[in-house]
Formats: C-alpha cells, sequence, structure tokens
C-alpha cells in the first residue's frame, strides 16, 4: 500500500493551521505543522516532508529565508500561502525556490486543487524523455516536438523556452527564472522576449492560441507547462 504523502503546514495563523490541518487529514494526507520559521526547518528535517505549505509573514523569520533553507537540501514542492498580493513578493518567492503562490484569502477548493497538482509533482517529474500530452510530443532526449506525426519546425529559442517548462510540468517559472536560463542574467527585466516567444510556441503547439491549454501565463509573475 502506497504511503500518505506527507505535508508540513507552517502558518502563524492558529485557526487556519488547524482548518489546514483538518482538510488535509481528511484527504488522507499525513499532516506535520509549525507556527514559525524555526521550528518548520526543524519538522521538516525530522519529518522529511513530500510537500510544504508555507506562510510568508511568520514571526521570527520571513517565509523566503524558509524556503531558501528548505531548498538547500529539499526537493519537495512549495505552495505559498500570503497576504502580499505584491508582485515583487511572489516573484522573490518563487526565484527564491516555492513552486506555487496562494493569496490569502482563498477558497479551500481551490487550494486543495493546487496541492492535489503539487502532491503529484512530489514523484519524480519526468520518468522518461518523451512528454505526452493531447495534442503533441516533446522529445527532450532529441530535442524535437512532434505533432499530428509531423515535427514541428522551432527556432534554438523557442525551444530552450518550451524545454525550460516542459522539464518543470506544472510548476510555475518565474519570468526572471526563464528569462535567465534562456537568455541569461543580463536579460531579466527583458519581459517583452517572453510575450513574443510565447504566442510563438502557442501558435504553433496549441489547438487554440488565443485559449491556451498547455502554456499558461500568470500575469506579471511567470508561465507554467501543464501537460
Amino acid at each position: 500500500m502506497n504511503q500518505p504523502v506527507r505535508v508540513l503546514v507552517v502558518d502563524d495563523d492558529t485557526e487556519l493551521l488547524r482548518a489546514l490541518r483538518i482538510n488535509l487529514r481528511a484527504r488522507g494526507y499525513d499532516v506535520v505543522t509549525a507556527s514559525d520559521g524555526v521550528a518548520a526547518l526543524h519538522r521538516a528535517s525530522e519529518s522529511l516532508p513530500d510537500l510544504v505549505v508555507l506562510d510568508l509573514g511568520l514571526p521570527d523569520m520571513d517565509g523566503v529565508e524558509v524556503i531558501q533553507g528548505l531548498r538547500g537540501w529539499s526537493r519537495a514542492p512549495i505552495v505559498v500561502l500570503s497576504a502580499r498580493e505584491d508582485q515583487r513578493d511572489k516573484v522573490t518567492a518563487l526565484d527564491a525556490g516555492a513552486d506555487d503562490y496562494v493569496t490569502k484569502p482563498f477558497g479551500m477548493d481551490e487550494l486543495m486543487a493546487r496541492l492535489r497538482a503539487a502532491s503529484r509533482r512530489a514523484q519524480p517529474a519526468l520518468d522518461a524523455p518523451v512528454v505526452h500530452t493531447s495534442d503533441f510530443a516533446v522529445d527532450l532526449a532529441a530535442k524535437k516536438v512532434v505533432r499530428d506525426g509531423a515535427e514541428v519546425r522551432l527556432t534554438p529559442t523557442e525551444w530552450q523556452v518550451l524545454e525550460t517548462l516542459v522539464r518543470s510540468p506544472g510548476k510555475l517559472v518565474s519570468q526572471r527564472q526563464l528569462l535567465a536560463d534562456v537568455w541569461g542574467p543580463a536579460y531579466e527585466k527583458e519581459t517583452n522576449y517572453l510575450r513574443v516567444y510565447l504566442a510563438q510556441l502557442r501558435r504553433k503547439l496549441e489547438p487554440v492560441p488565443s485559449r491556451p491549454r498547455y502554456l499558461i501565463t500568470e500575469p506579471g509573475i511567470g508561465y507554467r507547462f501543464e501537460p
């Protein structure tokens, strides 16, 4: 029998912490909790969670520091909960290593859907070098895309953008990270590059480019590939 997914929930709001613990346990998760950053890092090292739900506004340290501490040794998906709505805070958390960002107040159903997606990513993301969708396949080893039995002609830059997203399926990749990975650190503010290349990729890959199904934009924050 498979072991339940272990979730570390970190929040200094005791009522929210209790609600999350109850909801997660009711859905079969193994739940560990912490109410500050020091306790979170300690519990993480003890329990080795598969998934982390983290509030940024902790009493003893900023949640971004907790993310950085976890990312020093753990690859567990991190879903941030925060009342901070500024896009800079979101980008900072994502660049530090968070996988998703949910703004308070939030609906429990939406949060649970985000956590289900994150828990799926707690498993090895790519078991094979070919990633299949309903409309095309991305062969990471051969560096090519096949759609309707024919190879899709991509420019080298289009391929780099697509490969970066496909290698982190379901994960929100910040604009800054994507620009740095494809063009280099000097281009981290050239967000217009991303708009151009994502539009080109959608025209070549999406069934309805104006309503993307696979190459998703989080406005002002980044992009994600949904297989």
